[in-house]
């Protein structure tokens, strides 16, 4: 699938998502791609390095805070669409320190908002600004609630979904306002490689492999969606080629499943693939204390972006968790690259103790 032709910025492409997005957008040699990012301890440049050596692609190392350089992208680039995947995302640095998600979620996406106002100076023909957002901003559900819609409420629980929320109110706004052509997409939980390795699932599958504690919250019944990365970032694509100026698109992967059952088939999958004793891996799960707030039901209704766009997840869970622990066997030494001191350091600070009073 290519994108429309122009000039396009991704913003955090160095990122999980952004970096997805920014090798699949690339196959189009025929598209103009520049990438602002900020290199953050959960960016690296290694997943996109081939890209970065391609002649139509732009890299600059930044903050999507600093106006002058968003502007002078957008101005030297002529830039035609934004792509905004810059963002903060975990949940339990944002309850840590909730001050960084306010500045880059909320203050760098009204620096983004405001350049693109004013470099595009109401020349908007042709001109998207694409923001890519959370399910998280909608709250939590019950078990016997509906998903999640493009209708549903804004309830966020945690500093991340707030900050989150802040950023959709505000480009719906700059829309409604000022005419800006704005899409925003509101995705489920995203798996897949090259993610950093605090999330969830990495983190579970190198624990699994390393034999090492997998740390669970509470009982480990939450509920979340799992969309694979591949799938989102086709749906974005979908959203630019096809969507509608001031829409919003919900985007699921029809995977609903509960954490507890995802550390399950993660621990009985690698015990397959490593020729283990059945439910060994297991063996590693430690329920620990409970996240603060935590959210007990996320799940999203996609019907509006299937029968608008013609869009749909073709990732099973089932199927792809295989394919990803064979991919995080296979690229360990990235794995330990990643894994800097200041990892080290939120992980003994997240788990550690928590593990030790289990």
């Amino acid at each position: 699938m290519n994108v429309v032709n122009g000039n396009i910025l991704i913003t955090g492409g160095a990122g999980f998502i952004g970096a997805t997005f920014v090798r699949k957008l690339s196959q189009d040699k025929t598209n103009n791609i520049t990438i602002l990012d900020k290199l953050t301890y959960a960016a690296n440049t290694q997943s996109i390095s081939k890209e970065l050596a391609q002649s139509n692609v732009s890299f600059f190392e930044g903050d999507i805070n600093d106006s002058d350089l968003v502007s002078r992208i957008l101005r030297e680039y002529q830039i035609d669409i934004i792509v905004n995947f810059a963002a903060e995302s975990h949940v339990d640095r944002s309850i840590s320190g909730p001050s960084e998600f306010v500045h880059t979620n909320v203050n760098g996406t009204f620096n983004i908002l405001e350049c693109a106002r004013q470099v595009w100076n109401e020349g908007y023909d042709n001109k998207l600004l694409l923001h890519v957002s959370t399910d998280e901003v909608y709250g939590s559900l019950s078990a016997t609630d509906k998903p999640f819609n493009e209708y549903t409420p804004y309830k966020p629980s945690s500093p991340y979904s707030s900050s989150k929320a802040a950023s959709d109110h505000l480009v719906s706004a700059w829309n409604k306002t000022y005419g800006l052509p704005v899409i925003i997409t509101n995705c489920s939980n995203n798996y897949g490689p090259w993610q950093f390795p605090e999330k969830l699932i990495p983190l579970t599958i190198l624990n699994a492999i390393e034999r090492k504690p997998i740390p669970i919250y509470g009982d480990g019944k939450q509920i979340r969606d799992w969309l694979h990365v591949n799938d989102h970032c086709d749906a974005i694509l979908n959203a630019i080629l096809h969507g509608a100026k001031g829409d919003t698109y919900c985007i699921g992967g029809n995977n609903e499943l509960a954490n507890i059952d995802v550390v399950k088939t993660i621990c009985d999958k690698v015990d397959v693939l490593l020729k283990r004793k059945p439910q060994e891996s297991r063996q590693l799960i430690h329920h620990v204390d409970d996240r603060l707030g935590h959210d007990s039901r996320y799940a999203i209704d996609s019907s509006k972006i299937q029968n608008e766009l013609g869009w749909q997840p073709s990732h099973t869970f089932n199927e792809s968790i295989t394919e990803l622990i064979k991919w995080y066997t296979d690229n360990l030494k990235w794995v330990n690259e990643m894994r800097s001191d200041e990892y080290r350091t939120f992980y003994e600070t997240q788990y550690k103790a928590r593990l030790a009073g289990r």
